[in-house]
């Protein structure tokens, strides 16, 4: 690899491309559905690790802003292609948790993992509030559209047997509202502190950074078919229910991104950096890829997308929405209040651990 390369850069490709040949060689091979699983989870972080890298070098050319924007919108394709491979499986359960799932993960497991590190090296760390309470708000919407479906279409609602036309409709009110929101989301660039790729040393020619995002995507949308190949047996084989599978395991596989860049962004004190994309990432999934993935499933074959979840599930979004609100809205962090965050997430996959296990 050229010297601009730093080693760190240099693992993380030798992991992604490691994993994913492994997955495919245990495929090949016949090996159990527990290897490929796990290989192909290693393989899909190391991806959207490379992903985030890329994207790191385009953030001093767009700043905070736009760059997590891109980098959220990027990091979200191994949950999207997870998404399509596990509807045409008929693993509906798992896409609907792991959707949420992706929501509480960013929201509470990552974002309080940024308050942690950070707030340990730091102290009490400052981030801008126009940001965070537009992501606040549209995270009550993005509960509300999980939550008035699910009740209004319980029996005795008045939405009753209409799932799937209700869902349809609020998917395009929350895609309409998403397109609406970007331009606000990435806003005037705001100061950039400097970097090496600021300095021009370390940085990537600009193809260099596409490239390496196109392979990554396209690496992506193979690994996560074997993903989601070996997720059943997996699962049977592990005792795991579908509910833990999506809300936990594959939600956490498919946010490796936010879990690397929102850390290392607070751990060096860029709070708007860390904050756009940890919290666009969920953002992007409420108001983009559950409503894309909604409209898809009823053309594409196999099972079909509703946003009607469980009691859990609503409860779930609407304390996290709440929480993170509370926590976000004054534009400062403790690592307190991470603490806060990850406790949350515990007690939420705890109540999902004795789920009923799949067959």
């Amino acid at each position: 690899m050229p010297s601009y390369v730093e080693t760190r850069t240099r693992v993380i490709a030798l992991v992604a491309v490691g994993a994913s040949l492994a997955a495919l060689l245990l495929r090949v091979g016949g090996a159990g559905g527990v290897l490929i699983f796990a290989a192909s989870a290693v393989g899909l972080a190391g991806l959207a690790a490379l992903v985030g890298e890329g994207t790191e070098q385009l953030s001093h050319r767009l700043g905070p802003r736009a760059t997590g924007v891109l980098q959220s919108a990027l990091g979200n394709l191994p949950e999207f292609f997870i998404g399509i491979f596990a509807l045409r499986a008929g693993l509906l359960d798992v896409v609907r948790a792991a959707l949420v799932g992706s929501i509480l993960a960013n929201t509470l497991l990552v974002l309080g993992l940024a308050f942690v590190a950070g707030g340990l090296r730091h102290g009490a760390q400052k981030f801008g509030t126009d940001q965070t309470k537009m992501i606040s708000t549209l995270l009550v919407l993005a509960a509300a559209a999980i939550a008035i479906p699910t009740i209004a279409t319980a029996p005795g609602g008045p939405a009753y047997g209409h799932a799937t036309e209700l869902s349809v409709f609020v998917s395009i009110v929350l895609l309409v509202v998403f397109v609406a929101s970007v331009p606000f989301a990435v806003g005037k660039a705001s100061p950039v502190k400097p970097t090496l790729a600021d300095a021009g040393e370390g940085a990537w020619p600009p193809a260099l950074a596409v490239a390496t995002l196109l392979a990554a995507g396209i690496g992506a949308a193979f690994v996560s078919d074997w993903f989601v190949d070996a997720l059943k047996p997996a699962m049977s084989s592990l005792g795991m229910s579908e509910t833990f599978a999506g809300l936990v395991v594959v939600a956490i596989a498919g946010n490796a991104v936010e879990n690397v860049v929102g850390v290392q962004a607070m751990l060096a004190d860029r709070g708007d950096l860390a904050i756009s994309v940890i919290l666009n990432s969920s953002l992007q999934v409420a108001l983009a890829l559950v409503p894309v993935l909604v409209l898809v499933s009823l053309v594409m074959g196999g099972a079909t997308l509703t946003l009607v979840v469980s009691p859990l599930l609503v409860a779930a979004l609407a304390l996290t929405a709440v929480l993170s609100a509370l926590v976000v809205i004054d534009g400062e962090s403790t690592w307190l209040e991470g603490l806060a965050l990850i406790g949350l997430y515990a007690i939420l996959a705890a109540s999902v651990w004795w789920g009923q296990p799949i067959s």
